[in-house]
């Protein structure tokens, strides 16, 4: 599009927008490309292409989430809360922590909920690409805190032989959408874990305590069978040996905890040895992927 075209369908002043798309551009948000030898014009890039709402790798519900009032809030207090100040981020700014606040707020839920799913379709992808055989063998699986169902809806169609279970807080549940070979149910993964052949969590360990981990990871112990069952984590090891590319990304992540859990944190492989033994787990193994998730297979 052309300055002019896009300042037009936007109803915003050309010079103003002149000065947004140049910064963009330095930042390969965009990319100026002359249309004919007197015009100019702009073209996206593979990063915005990744902004836009449609699109298997869309993670526009998960910029949207990050940017919104709500969650930048959090981000003035942390300061205070690093320098003594009881008061969680999030609870200072809200007055509750982020799981009652979207209890409360059906809206802010969605949006979670959104930016959960985008997150998910990449990173499902990458996990039965990298690693192939890790759902081989099941017959069940739950996934606990699996939100609107996405990450189930592509293991099963991936998996078709599995059985589903999507297990989260019930205002979640409430409202995923119905699919083939996934039932929703709601609960607390604090109070107890469907059975399944095996436990999927992805992206829920990090939000809490090693404490609030270990309690979580007991449940999901119960649930699966003591000879051939395992949980299956998809979680950012922070700390590797090997510098890859997807290091910032965890390094990143750990800051938003910060801001945004009650004591949630990205891991080390040592930290997160501690939690699994803690919670009763005999052994464990780790597997890097090409994302910033890796694989982690514990065993009772």
């Amino acid at each position: 599009m052309t300055l002019d075209d896009l300042a037009s369908e936007l109803k915003c002043s050309q010079s103003t927008l002149y000065r947004i798309m140049r910064f963009l551009i330095h930042y390969k948000v965009f990319q100026g490309k002359p249309i004919s030898e007197t015009t100019f014009g702009y073209t996206q890039t593979p990063l915005s292409r990744l902004l836009t709402s449609n699109g298997k790798h869309s993670m526009a519900d998960l910029v949207l989430l990050e940017s919104s009032s709500v969650m930048l809030a959090p981000w003035h207090k942390l300061s205070a809360w690093v320098l003594g100040n009881e008061e969680l981020p999030f609870e200072a700014a809200h007055g509750v922590d982020v799981w009652r606040f979207c209890a409360e707020n059906p809206g802010h839920s969605k949006l979670i909920n959104d930016a959960m799913a985008c997150d998910a379709r990449i990173g499902v992808e990458a996990v039965i690409k990298g690693c192939p055989k890790v759902f081989e063998g099941l017959r069940t699986l739950v996934d606990v805190g699996g939100g609107d169902g996405t990450a189930l809806r592509l293991i099963v169609g991936a998996y078709p032989w599995i059985k589903g279970i999507n297990f989260d807080l019930p205002h979640v549940v409430s409202v995923a959408p119905e699919s083939e070979g996934v039932e929703h149910v709601g609960g607390s993964m604090f109070d107890n874990v469907p059975k399944a052949d095996a436990v999927y969590l992805m992206k829920v360990l990090h939000d809490w305590a090693d404490d609030d981990c270990i309690t979580i990871l007991r449940k999901c112990r119960k649930a699966i069978p003591q000879d051939t069952g395992k949980v299956i984590i998809v979680e950012a090891v922070v700390g590797r040996e090997e510098d890859h590319e997807f290091k910032g990304v965890g390094l990143l992540l750990d800051m938003v905890m910060m801001a945004h859990t009650s004591k949630g944190k990205e891991r080390t492989s040592k930290e997160w040895s501690y939690v699994f033994h803690e919670a009763g787990f005999t052994r464990f193994t780790i597997k890097h992927i090409r994302s910033y998730h890796s694989v982690i297979e514990i065993y009772p």
